[in-house]
């Protein structure tokens, strides 16, 4: 295998921010902790005044300030997120700044999004030192260490220009009681996270669909995984016509990865088939897109920067069932070659689509990508994500994903592990009465309505109808992450660009399986 070449741009492989936790009181820490430039302290609403955490009061008194003073002077109100710095002189051995960190009711919800905050407002520091989430629930650690990892996350870059007070804090020491459960869940969730981020973050001259088939090769091998690469040779004697008419038209072919883990004593099950879209960048083809839709377009193959990630944390969260990740990379591209609305295009399981916009080439490589599943793998649930509509953001947002399924069980489960992760997702109805827009005089299918077609704009619920046909009864959910897939500002653990959204989402999802 070739290696990649290193580059400043590329993913660095882990969070930028490691994640510690000590026992005992929190002005020991402080005083036996190198570099800590930055302390905080927990303050929440109780019997309707705003108290701190129970280590508060001393290290206020090693600051030499008088806490309830400053509650009341600051009108702290401890709501969810919110900062409040502590005016002090630092004595000797102290960090020279103080803040208190409004937890809400404390749950871990409100927990992740106040880590968040923290992680904010400590961009450039070097060492946080806190109690948040002193004494709560291991689910309440792991939303913690998820909180303030993805809050401060900023992506890869190259360049002179200097970014350190930009970058996020380089360590946090949680003290306290932190269960080890939940914080190795947390640093292997956020991890999974930061990994999708980076990918789809990488700019698309540099991220060709060999580049992240590498990437996936070289990331797999080192977790233990079994990974292999179809190159356009083997991919057009196999027959993946959906994945070789959309790379047609550009100078850096396509590729189809599988990612296989077998945990002990799985190997009998059938697998859990994870299916993402890998659309490396995407003009629109033929059909192009304006300029400005065109700017974001690196981040196209989220669905498979969410898969990837999502296998990789497998081992180490101990997932017990087998799952197998399929990749489907291609550059969506204008050229010579590309291929035209109107044509026939024959996909791996057979089926010809008739072409009615080169724009809508994601559900194109799903259905090679779900055709193989189906065909080689009799999985026993086949979940895909993407990227995939803009109808689904128009009509749900940049909060939720759009969620198709055909069990009722299924979709439960991911709702379930939705709510757990604050990853949201909101169930969309598969209406069959929209099914015959997708009829085509030419071909078994078209790839979207034609013109004239009565869906009343349902554009998320067709794409996901054509992408039922490939599932062939399986049971089978669409995760359309178009909206929450990419963000335009800071919220919460979200950052401003690519998300990462699913990964958590979906382990959440594995961790629950039995």
């Amino acid at each position: 295998m070739v290696a990649v070449t290193p580059v400043e741009v590329a993913p660095r492989g882990g969070p930028q921010t490691s994640v510690a936790n000590r026992s005992g009181s929190l002005v020991s820490a402080l005083r036996e902790t190198d570099g800590a430039d930055l302390v905080a302290v927990s303050v929440r609403k109780a019997d309707g005044s705003v108290v701190a955490d129970r280590h508060g009061d001393q290290v206020a008194a090693a600051y030499g300030v008088d806490l309830t003073a400053v509650l009341e002077t600051e009108r702290v109100r401890a709501g969810t997120g919110e900062i409040v710095r502590v005016p002090v002189t630092a004595p000797e051995g102290l960090p020279r700044r103080f803040v208190l960190v409004g937890i809400g009711t404390g749950s871990p919800k409100d927990l992740r999004r106040a880590a968040a905050a923290l992680a904010r407002s400590a961009r450039g520091r070097t060492h946080v030192v806190t109690t948040l989430g002193d004494g709560s629930s291991a689910e309440g650690a792991r939303a913690v260490v998820e909180g303030f990892v993805l809050g401060g996350y900023t992506p890869p870059s190259a360049g002179l220009k200097p970014r350190s007070e930009s970058a996020p804090a380089q360590r946090l020491t949680l003290v306290g009681n932190h269960p080890g459960s939940g914080l190795d869940r947390g640093r292997a969730h956020a991890r999974a996270t930061v990994l999708a981020r980076d990918l789809a973050e990488t700019p698309s001259n540099l991220k060709s669909p060999d580049w992240l088939a590498r990437q996936a090769a070289d990331l797999g091998a080192a977790a233990g995984l079994d990974v292999r690469i179809w190159d356009e040779t083997e991919l057009a004697e196999e027959g993946f016509g959906g994945l070789l008419a959309v790379g047609a038209g550009s100078a850096t072919p396509p590729r189809f990865v599988r990612i296989d883990y077998r945990p002990e004593g799985g190997s009998r099950r059938k697998p859990i088939v994870l299916v993402g879209k890998g659309i490396t960048y995407d003009t629109g083809g033929i059909s192009i897109k304006p300029r400005q839709s065109m700017v974001t377009m690196k981040t196209d193959m989220t669905g498979a920067a969410v898969v990837l990630a999502t296998l990789l944390a497998c081992p180490e969260v101990g997932v017990r069932r087998p799952v197998t990740a399929l990749l489907p990379l291609a550059e969506n591209a204008f050229g010579a070659d590309s291929y035209r609305p109107s044509d026939v295009v024959t996909t791996y399981d057979g089926t010809t689509v008739e072409i009615l916009n080169t724009d809508a080439e994601g559900r194109m490589v799903l259905a090679d990508g779900l055709g193989y599943a189906v065909r080689h793998l009799d999985p026993e649930m086949l979940v895909d994500v993407a990227t995939l509509t803009g109808a689904a953001a128009l009509g749900l947002g940049k909060r939720h994903a759009a969620l198709y399924s055909s069990t009722d069980r299924l979709a439960g489960s991911l709702q379930a592990a939705a709510v757990a992760s604050g990853e949201l997702v909101w169930r969309m109805p598969l209406v069959d009465d929209y099914r015959p827009a997708l009829d085509s005089p030419v071909a078994d299918i078209r790839q979207m309505p034609g013109r004239g077609a009565d869906t009343s704009g349902g554009g998320s619920i067709t794409a996901a109808l054509f992408l039922r046909e490939f599932t062939a009864g399986a049971r089978w959910a669409h995760l359309d992450i178009a909206g929450p897939g990419r963000a335009d500002r800071d919220e919460h653990e979200v950052t401003r660009g690519a998300t990462g959204f699913g990964a958590r989402l979906l382990l959440r999802w594995l961790e629950g399986l039995r």
